[in-house]
C-alpha cells in the first residue's frame, strides 16, 4: 500500500476544528438525518437526559441475525457542536456490499445538546459497548468490531480505543468499550496547544478549552499510548489547517515504538475532510476507501479484492 498519495487539485479550507465547524455536513435535524439513511436500520443505544441517541445499521444483503460478520461503527465530525451521521452513509453503504455490518452513531453535541467533547466520549463507548452486548441479535462477530469516523469524530474513534475512564453512569462496564482496530480520517489525536499547533494567545486555543470539557492531556489519544492497542490506519491531508499533519506523523511514530500497528496514508495538497463523498469527483473518497477496504482484508475481516469502482458506478 502507498502511503503518499498526490493530488493536482487543492481545495480551500472553509471550515476549521478549533472554529466551530468541521468536515462534517452541517447539523440537521432528526427526520432530515433519517430521511438521508432511510435505507439504514435505525435503533436507539443510549438514552441519556431522556434524549435517545440512534444507531443507524446498515447490513449486507442476505445478512441473518445467526451471522457473525465484521462490524464497523462510524463517528461523524463537527468538532463535537455539529455534524450529522449521514457524512459516512456511503463509507457504510460501500463496506456493506463488502459483507461487512456498518453502522453510524449519532451522539452529544453542543448545538442539539449543550454538551462537551468528554460527554461525546462518553457516548462513543456506550455505542461500542452496544454493539458488542448486542452482537447476536445483530447478527456480529463481537471480537471483530471496528471504529471509525473524520475530525472530531476520528478523535472518538481513536479515543474508544486507548482512554480510560469517560464512562456513562449506568453503562456495563465489563463490557469492553475497546474496538479490535479503527480506521481514522483526519483524527484530532493530539487537542494540547503543542499538538493543535496553536500558542495560548491564540483565540481558537480558549474556545477548543472550553467545549473538552476537561484537560486537553486527560482527552487526547497521543496522550494514552500503550502496546496493545488494536491496529489502525489513519487518512490525513497533508494541508490540512484544521487538524496538523503533523500530529498524526508523531501519533503513528509513538504507536509504532509502542509496537502497536498504525499505518499513515498522507494525500499531498489536501485539506481537513478531503475524504468525503461527493468531493473532487470521488477521486479521495475512491483512494481512502480503497485503502480501508485493504487494511480490513488485511485483518481478515474482508476478503477478494475492493469493488469501490463498482459501487461508484451504481451510485451515480
Amino acid at each position: 500500500m502507498k502511503h503518499i498519495v498526490t493530488w493536482a487539485v487543492v481545495v480551500g479550507l472553509s471550515f476549521g476544528l478549533g472554529v466551530g465547524h468541521a468536515a462534517a455536513p452541517k447539523a440537521k435535524a432528526p427526520q432530515r438525518q433519517a430521511k438521508s439513511l432511510a435505507d439504514f436500520e435505525a435503533r436507539t443505544y443510549k438514552t441519556v437526559d431522556g434524549v435517545p441517541l440512534t444507531m443507524y445499521i446498515k447490513y449486507p444483503k442476505g445478512h441473518q441475525k445467526g451471522d457473525k460478520r465484521p462490524a464497523i461503527v462510524f463517528f461523524f465530525g463537527g468538532g463535537w457542536a455539529a455534524g450529522s451521521p449521514s457524512q459516512f452513509a456511503q463509507q457504510c453503504r460501500y463496506l456493506a456490499s463488502r459483507g461487512m455490518v456498518a453502522m453510524a452513531a449519532d451522539y452529544r453535541v453542543k448545538s442539539r445538546h449543550q454538551s462537551q467533547a468528554k460527554d461525546s466520549v462518553a457516548d462513543a463507548k456506550s455505542a461500542i459497548r452496544w454493539v458488542r452486548a448486542n452482537a447476536d441479535s445483530l447478527g456480529i462477530d463481537p471480537d471483530r468490531i471496528v471504529s471509525s469516523g473524520g475530525s472530531a469524530g476520528g478523535h472518538l474513534a481513536a479515543a474508544v480505543a486507548t482512554l480510560d475512564g469517560f464512562n456513562n453512569k449506568g453503562d456495563d462496564t465489563s463490557i469492553s468499550e475497546r474496538p479490535n482496530a479503527a480506521v481514522l480520517f483526519n483524527p484530532a489525536v493530539d487537542v494540547t496547544l503543542k499538538g493543535m499547533r496553536r500558542s495560548p494567545e491564540d483565540p481558537r486555543a480558549a474556545k477548543l478549552g472550553e467545549r473538552l470539557g476537561v484537560s486537553a492531556e486527560e482527552i487526547s489519544p497521543a496522550k494514552h499510548i500503550s502496546g496493545g492497542l488494536p491496529p489502525m490506519i489513519i487518512f490525513h491531508g497533508k494541508e490540512d489547517k484544521s487538524v496538523p499533519y503533523a500530529q498524526v506523523v508523531d501519533f503513528t511514530k509513538a504507536m509504532k515504538e509502542a509496537g502497536n500497528r498504525c499505518e499513515l496514508v498522507g494525500f499531498d495538497g489536501m485539506p481537513h475532510g478531503f475524504f468525503n463523498y461527493g468531493r473532487n469527483k470521488n477521486q479521495p473518497f475512491a483512494a481512502t476507501v480503497r485503502s480501508m477496504d485493504e487494511f480490513l482484508t488485511s485483518l481478515g475481516y474482508l476478503e477478494g479484492e475492493p469493488t469501490v469502482e463498482v459501487f461508484l458506478e451504481k451510485a451515480n
